[in-house]
C-alpha cells in the first residue's frame, strides 16, 4: 500500500445510501483499504468492469434505515452481496455482516471524499473487451493478501 496519511484524519465518518433513498448506512470508522475487484461475480453484478470498495471493520457499518429491505445474495465463489431489493443498488460485500471485515461499495457513500483505490484485484478474470487504465495501481491476478 501506498504511504498515506491515515483515513481517519480525512474523514471521521462516511454517509450512505442507495439509489431510491430507502437505504441509509453510516460508516463510522476509516477504510482499511480502497480498492477495485475484476472478479467475475462483481462485474456481473455491477453490470460492468467490477466494483470500486472500501474495507471496513463490520463492526463500524451501521444500517440507520431499510434494514427490511436489504437482500444478500451468496454466490457459488466468492462472498456474500448485499443490495437493496426496491432499487437494486449494490451496497456491500465481503460476507457482510458475517465477517469481522466487510466491503461498502463506493459508489454508495454520498460523503465527498479524496482517497483513491489502491489497486485491481482479480486482474485475471478481465474479459477480453476490458483495457485497465494505466492509473499506476498495483494489480493482483487474485485477491490482495
Amino acid at each position: 500500500m501506498r504511504d498515506l496519511p491515515s483515513y481517519s484524519q480525512r474523514v471521521s465518518t462516511y454517509s450512505g445510501s442507495c439509489l431510491c433513498g430507502a437505504v441509509r448506512f453510516e460508516v463510522t470508522e476509516p477504510f482499511v483499504t480502497l480498492s477495485y475487484c475484476h472478479c467475475t461475480s462483481c462485474k456481473k453484478l455491477s453490470g460492468g468492469v467490477g466494483t470500486a470498495s472500501g474495507r471496513a471493520r463490520t463492526g463500524a457499518i451501521r444500517v440507520l434505515q431499510g434494514e427490511d429491505v436489504l437482500r444478500s445474495y451468496q454466490p457459488v465463489e466468492g462472498t456474500t452481496k448485499t443490495f437493496c431489493s426496491v432499487c437494486g443498488s449494490n451496497l456491500f460485500g465481503g460476507g457482510w455482516p458475517q465477517f469481522e471485515y466487510s466491503s461498502v461499495r463506493l459508489s454508495a457513500i454520498d460523503t465527498p471524499f479524496e482517497e483513491r483505490p489502491e489497486a485491481h484485484s482479480y486482474v485475471r478474470s478481465l474479459a477480453p473487451w476490458e483495457t485497465l487504465p494505466d492509473d499506476g495501481l498495483e494489480r493482483f491476478d487474485v485477491g490482495r493478501s
